[in-house]
């Protein structure tokens, strides 16, 4: 036998498997479901967005079932294999991911129905117990000070006084738009606070500010 049909018999045996059965589809299946609605949960209650997508969270939990009977039929025949690589390399997904971490459901659950379909559930179960931990823990641990959008209105050639309020309140702004009337200015500044009671307070005390608002965000997402 030449070398060329020795590796031809590599490759079809390292495909080789027993034939995909009923019981083996509906275990993958049933351990795929548990996994996707544990997903379905933490992206639920754990996610640090102001509004929940449920759009987005239904496809994230639909995902693995998907995935899972791919990687199982892949298994099986090299056939099916080479089919399956030529139709999703013509596949293109349009649809833009504003949030980075969304990324990171949509990677959890590609990974959770590959494992599933390889059998490795321990591998799954454990990688999303870790992956909950990290993310609870990050979403809900604040470090540092907390980016705030300051909007405040003030009578006419107030200017440094106000400033002055804010400077004593946070030593990191950013003043992002300036806007003169007769009437009084308004400013539009981005400022780091640890403690907005304290800058509430000290602009409150202030008599020629006239009104403002304290506005948390995160990245570009308004709370």
């Amino acid at each position: 036998m030449n070398i060329f049909a020795q590796i031809t018999d590599y490759i079809k045996n390292g495909y080789a498997k027993e034939e995909v059965n009923l019981a083996l589809v509906l275990s993958v299946l049933i351990v795929a479901a548990i996994l996707a609605a544990y997903e379905f949960l933490v992206y639920r209650f754990v996610s640090h967005r102001a509004f929940y997508n449920k759009s987005f969270n239904i496809s994230v939990a639909v995902l693995p079932f998907f995935i899972a009977t791919i990687v199982l039929c892949l298994q099986s025949s090299l056939v099916i294999t080479l089919g399956t690589i030529g139709a999703l390399a013509i596949i293109r997904f349009r649809t833009s991911v504003k949030d980075p971490v969304d990324m990171v459901y949509l990677l959890w659950s590609v990974h959770t129905g590959i494992m599933c379909g390889c059998q490795l559930y321990e591998v799954a179960v454990l990688t999303s117990l870790v992956v909950t931990l990290i993310l609870f823990i990050l979403n809900y641990v604040n470090i540092g000070k907390r980016p705030y959008c300051l909007i405040i209105h003030c009578a006419p050639d107030s200017e440094e006084a106000v400033m002055a309020k804010v400077k004593a309140s946070t030593k990191r702004f950013r003043i992002k738009s300036r806007n003169y009337t007769s009437k009084g200015m308004d400013f539009a500044i981005e400022c780091s606070v640890k403690d907005p009671k304290a800058l509430s307070d000290a602009l409150a005390a202030e008599p020629l500010v006239e009104r403002f608002s304290v506005i948390e965000y995160d990245n570009e997402d308004i709370v």
